[in-house]
């Protein structure tokens, strides 16, 4: 091995400083830059949260109109059914004597409490012995028909006055959806169609009611 002179190993110390020197100073800035992408995350964190914020009380809008929405549905729909029983209610007696229901008389809102519970019917047209129980709705559907014959069948233990009548059902409508109309009158129910400033009862001419 060269021996080394000390003028040559101060140089090699001198290089080694000059090189730690710069590595020191890379270091500082690869620091540097480290903070600044740091900070720019920070900035976007920030923003995102910013978004989220502002996403949250645009969904917020949506719900407050939604909510007024259908307030205002329901109360159209509300007062739509009642001009609907109005029309209904005025036919009523011709559609059943037309169909050997020789009903004389309507009532319409009728309500009570049974059980506990309240409840309601639309229209009931009646003589001496026999009641049509109509539920009215704008639009038909399967689950309200269901709902209907299940009201029917504790018809007459809600109402004692008609416990020894015979009980049909009918179900008018302004438009129906999944063929309820269909449906009803398969369960034995008179279906009855607002068209216009009229209504008609549109089962088969072989159909019989079914007494409840």
């Amino acid at each position: 091995m060269d021996s080394v002179t000390i003028e040559e190993l101060k140089g090699l110390v001198k290089e080694l400083i000059i090189s730690q020197k710069e590595t020191d100073l890379r270091f500082k800035e690869t620091d540097s830059k480290f903070k600044e992408t740091d900070s720019k995350f920070k900035e976007t964190d920030l923003k995102f949260k910013e978004t989220d914020s502002k996403f949250k009380e645009t969904d917020l809008k949506f719900q407050q109109t939604d909510k007024r929405i259908k307030e205002a549905f329901d109360l159209f729909e509300g007062q739509w059914g009642k001009l609907m029983e109005s029309l209904i209610e005025g036919d009523l007696l011709k559609l059943l004597k037309d169909k050997n229901i020789a009903v004389h008389r309507v009532s319409s809102r009728i309500h009570g409490i049974y059980d506990n519970q309240e409840y309601e019917y639309d229209l009931i047209a009646h003589n001496g012995n026999e009641i049509v129980i109509v539920e009215v709705k704008t639009t038909l559907r399967v689950k309200y028909v269901n709902k209907f014959i299940e009201d029917l069948k504790k018809a007459k233990d809600r109402m004692k006055e008609y416990e020894n009548f015979n009980v049909y059902g009918g179900i008018a409508f302004l438009r129906s959806e999944e063929e309820s109309a269909k449906y009803a009158e398969s369960m034995g129910l008179f279906v009855i169609r607002a068209t216009g400033n009229s209504a008609h009862i549109i089962n088969a001419p072989s159909f019989e009611p079914h007494i409840f």
